[in-house]
């Protein structure tokens, strides 16, 4: 992954976006796993949707990624840094978002943890699901 500093801050280029970001540990994160997701789980990147705002009630809240698939929301991805736990209120974050977006996986990361929650089939795993056309 690209790094630069430029005016005393570090960037990372964002393969999605297309643009250098500024690299907070969350972002550090996030980065991680689009890089895994496009390139070794082969996840269509045109289907990727970074920090898009979505309304939940009267709340304006931001999403780190939210993954297509034919054109309904499949995946929702929720980044926290290395030092953050994944605990009740990131869960409860993600099932926020979900009562907007109706996806079918949602996954919560912090780099070193890994949740994968399957919503049709009522499981959790450590594994993201297989991306097939």
């Amino acid at each position: 992954m690209r790094r630069i500093v430029k005016n005393g801050k570090e960037y990372i280029f964002d393969v999605i976006r297309k643009k250098n970001v500024v690299l907070t540990p969350e972002e550090w994160v996030r980065q991680q796993i689009i890089h895994y997701l496009v390139f070794t789980k082969h996840y269509p990147a045109a289907l990727f949707s970074v920090e898009k705002q979505i309304n939940i009630g009267k709340l304006r809240k931001r999403y780190d990624l939210v993954i297509y698939k034919q054109d309904l929301p499949w995946l929702i991805l929720e980044c926290k840094s290395e030092t953050e736990k994944l605990d009740t209120s990131t869960i409860q974050q993600i099932i926020a978002y979900n009562t907007q977006l109706q996806a079918k996986y949602l996954a919560l990361s912090n780099g070193i943890e890994t949740m994968i929650y399957d919503v049709v089939n009522d499981a959790w795993t450590n594994q993201f699901p297989e991306y097939s056309t």
